[in-house]
């Protein structure tokens, strides 16, 4: 999703898609998205504890945000490289390594 949500920022960088149109934009992120879907959704109805996985909603939900925020963060510093990893952002990287830790810690 992070190549399909922000991967169109850098398309003024490519001459052959420098001109495309919101719309054109739009069609090329659903189709990348599409195949992200092909693997999340069968994920989900794998891992989900009512159809014989590992974990219930709230934990299958805090693994795809702690993966989305990791390739994202990948994405950002080495491929946009428009922003800087601030010191802020390891500390909001380290909560959401604290929720991963409290959505799974048996109470």
């Amino acid at each position: 999703m992070t190549l399909a949500w922000y991967g169109h920022l850098e398309f003024k960088k490519i001459s052959w898609l420098s001109g495309i149109g919101l719309f054109g934009v739009i069609l090329i992120s659903w189709g990348l998205a599409f195949f992200e879907y092909l693997f999340q959704v069968p994920a989900n109805k794998i891992g989900f504890e009512e159809n014989g996985g590992p974990f219930n909603l709230f934990q299958l939900k805090i693994i795809q945000e702690a993966i989305t925020l990791t390739v994202f963060t990948v994405f950002a510093v080495f491929v946009m490289k428009s922003d800087k990893l601030a010191w802020n952002y390891l500390v909001g990287f380290g909560f959401m390594i604290l929720a991963v830790f409290f959505i799974f810690k048996k109470w």
